[in-house]
């Protein structure tokens, strides 16, 4: 059978690819093509919605090609395919239970494409689709409607924050959790605002807001998602940021190391173009300023009313419909809201009372918890039960060492954050467990010990309380805190500057033979040696015009010849009994260096040059604590537990840190532990080897002489016996080329 030539129009028909390729180029000339196209796609609707179950396959095909013919073009002829968009969004509606796979997806493809033509709006589309993901049962249609919508809000606020659309959608989404909170189709919102927020799309109260009373509905898988996104959002945004950063890397080095060497091409010129392009957008990345990306807990309206509605609904409440593990999850956001706002919930600590049980599963994340919602503001007579109730059940000669490692931590992270919460007579009996056999109850104890050497020293017998601790005892440095006493906050590390510039102006009194501590006396005039002296005459007035002003005397400028204290001109025969009456005095005349940094701070304009030697002092300082001191560890250990920031949580392996050390070990976990940071051999191996197999799986090459040593004897017999023929001018002049090329780095010049 011959086959049958087609005309020139039947192929443009039949080639639609084709025909989009020509009327991109040339819309006017094709338009009669065009609408003749487009009258195919009316016929082929019109057929389709008559009975859209019963369509045969062919039609589809046919129906479904053309819908992404017109969605192509219809930019190009907005007249003709204006009703085309609102076509696709009925159909959609209408059918989408009915409509097969591919043409389903075609059509949600098809509205997404007229979206970034800007036909439609974004508000329209995500309104049509939004629908549609909660109501369809297609688990393919809400996967491809859930992408196209994350995708669609990230490209709206890609360069500039769209906020018109963020509240629309913020708002719509709002309204599906609160209009039906047992329906589980607030599982969709929570989806959405939780990907957007790791996203840093969504980053305002708004968002906060959807969570939050998705955390108050009644569908236990809606709560959850909600809890989730407070307890661990803002960790998935940080680590999302930090793949993106990881993921950036280019070695541009590498890349031009490559292209000099390998063969020129324009592959690999446009690959060095987008490293090149690459590395300017990381850097142009970190010379903008940084988004203050708040956490979700600092953006909750009203988090006392939040705490307390979340724990009447789900835990109070006997009639909830969560487990054990959900209501945990709970009671640890609840807890976080509590310690961080420092907010009053008192029957909240009652409720721990029945789950401080050594046999309660999952008791250190409840120990956890208790911590967390204790803070400055808690009356100590509540928190004083359950601190006797943890000794009581964990902390016993009878109870297994790691359940008595685990109470005492409980108990001093307890104490960390509200340290009148103890009574005396328990914390003399806790701190006797410092003299335990086991090592985890032993590091417990003298955790709770330290830390009340800092914070109650007055509780602990005189045994206990070390020397340092007694010498400020005596001294009268340390003083009581009060229920609610707050302490004041102040430039973090002035009192390193202020104990410096002390030093340089002792240093500056010694050299000029002056006393160090001659600030109070009246300068003296010496006669017979007043080089270099001036005489600060306080009284003289008639200074041409200047008036004094009484309140500039408060403020001083730092480096000034103001802050110079005026010195007393002395003997050297002076100086040795002055010393020692200032060892005498050193102690009597000693300043709270906290109220020295604060004067400091209200009194004196810090210049740059403070502000630079405060920064290389705070370094030094930081340097200073890593150093090997068994004082210095233990003090910088217990700063890090009472400033620990308020954002980080305390997890339940905080609380069995110390109880890992209780557990035994066997021959075999020290070896496996031993093993950990050695090579794995499967056969013995050469160090030459080994870093040969590491830079084969790196992809790195291998030497030229390596590779000489590789290549056939027979290939290089032909070159070693043109060598041997070479006259003594021909060596010569090899040898000078060779010398030349490792002048320019190899033959093709690499440097």
């Amino acid at each position: 059978m011959v086959k049958r030539k087609l005309g020139a129009l039947e192929k443009v028909d039949a080639d639609l690819p084709n025909l989009q390729y020509k009327i991109r180029r040339d819309p006017s000339s094709y338009k009669v093509e065009f609408e003749s196209q487009y009258g195919q796609y009316d016929a082929q609707r019109a057929l389709f919605l008559q009975a859209p179950a019963s369509a045969t396959d062919a039609g589809i095909v046919s129906f479904r090609d053309l819908i992404d013919f017109v969605a192509h073009l219809a930019d190009c002829y907005p007249t003709i395919t204006a009703a085309f968009p609102n076509q696709l969004v009925e159909i959609l509606e209408t059918h989408h239970q009915d409509l097969e796979p591919e043409l389903r997806e075609k059509i949600v493809g098809s509205l997404v494409l007229l979206r970034k033509k800007d036909i439609i709006e974004a508000s329209k589309l995500l309104q049509t689709l939004f629908p549609i993901l909660i109501t369809t049962p297609s688990k393919s249609l809400r996967a491809l409607i859930y992408q196209k919508i994350i995708s669609d809000l990230r490209a709206s606020s890609a360069k500039n924050t769209n906020h018109r659309l963020n509240r629309t959608i913020q708002t719509l989404l709002y309204d599906l959790i609160v209009s039906n909170r047992e329906s589980p189709k607030g599982l969709w919102a929570v989806k959405i605002t939780r990907e957007l927020w790791k996203r840093q799309v969504w980053i305002d109260a708004k968002a906060v807001d959807v969570m939050k009373e998705a955390s108050l509905a009644d569908n236990a898988k809606v709560v959850i998602g909600a809890v989730g996104f407070f307890l661990g959002g803002d960790k998935e945004r940080e680590e999302l940021v930090d793949e993106s950063s990881d993921n950036d890397t280019v070695d541009v080095r590498k890349l031009k190391h490559q292209i000099g060497i390998n063969k020129k091409t324009k592959k690999k010129a446009r690959t060095m173009e987008n490293a090149i392009a690459t590395v300017k957008r990381k850097e142009r990345k970190k010379k903008q300023p940084h988004l203050l990306n708040f956490s979700a807990f600092h953006l909750l309206h009203d988090p006392q009313g939040f705490a307390e509605t979340l724990f009447s609904k789900h835990l109070q409440n006997s009639k909830s419909s969560l487990n054990l593990e959900q209501k945990l999850l709970v009671l640890q956001l609840v807890s976080r809201l509590v310690g961080l706002h420092k907010l009053t919930v008192l029957p909240l600590y009652s409720y721990f009372l029945k789950y401080l049980t050594p046999r309660q599963p999952s008791v250190t994340s409840f120990l956890a918890s208790l911590a967390q919602a204790t803070h400055s503001l808690v009356p100590p007579e509540d928190i004083e039960p359950l601190i006797q109730k943890i000794a009581n059940e964990f902390v016993s000669e009878a109870a297994a060492a790691e359940v008595a490692s685990a109470g005492l931590n409980g108990i001093r992270e307890i104490c960390v954050r509200q340290p009148l919460a103890m009574n005396a007579t328990l914390l003399q009996d806790l701190v006797m467990y410092k003299k335990s056999k086991d090592k985890g109850v032993m590091m417990a104890a003298k955790g709770l010990l330290g830390l009340y050497r800092e914070v109650g020293a007055d509780m602990l017998r005189k045994k206990d309380l070390g020397k340092e601790t007694a010498l400020s005892l005596r001294a009268g440095h340390r003083k009581e805190r009060r229920f609610g006493e707050e302490e004041a906050g102040g430039i973090e590390g002035l009192e390193l500057l202020e104990k410096w510039k002390d030093d340089e102006r002792q240093k500056k009194r010694l050299e000029l033979g002056v006393t160090a501590h001659a600030t109070d006396v009246e300068p003296e005039y010496d006669e017979d040696n007043d080089t270099g002296w001036e005489a600060d005459d306080a009284g003289s007035d008639d200074s041409g015009g200047w008036i004094s002003v009484n309140g500039a005397s408060d403020i001083e400028l730092s480096g000034s010849d103001e802050d110079r204290p005026v010195f007393k001109r002395v003997k050297h025969q002076d100086t040795v009994s002055d010393e020692g009456e200032d060892k005498e005095n050193e102690v009597d005349n000693r300043v709270d260096p906290v109220q020295e940094a604060s004067n400091l701070a209200s009194k004196t304009i810090l210049t740059p040059a403070d502000h630079a030697k405060l920064r290389e002092l705070q370094l030094e300082a930081s340097v200073n604590k890593l150093l090997p001191s068994s004082h210095r560890k233990r003090i910088a250990q217990q700063q890090a537990q009472v400033t620990r920031h308020a954002d980080d949580p305390l997890t339940a392996a905080e609380i069995e840190g110390l109880a890992l050390l209780s557990k035994k070990t066997t021959k075999a976990d020290k070896v496996a532990r031993a093993k950990e940071g050695q090579v794995e051999r499967s056969e013995h191996k050469s160090t030459q080897a080994i870093r040969r197999s590491k830079k084969e799986a790196q992809g790195k090459s291998s030497t030229n002489k390596e590779k000489a040593r590789r290549k056939n004897f027979l290939m290089t017999l032909g070159k070693a016996k043109g060598k041997q023929k070479r006259s003594l001018v021909e060596k010569g002049r090899v040898l000078k080329a060779h010398a030349d090329r490792s002048k320019r780095g190899g033959r093709k010049g690499n440097r």
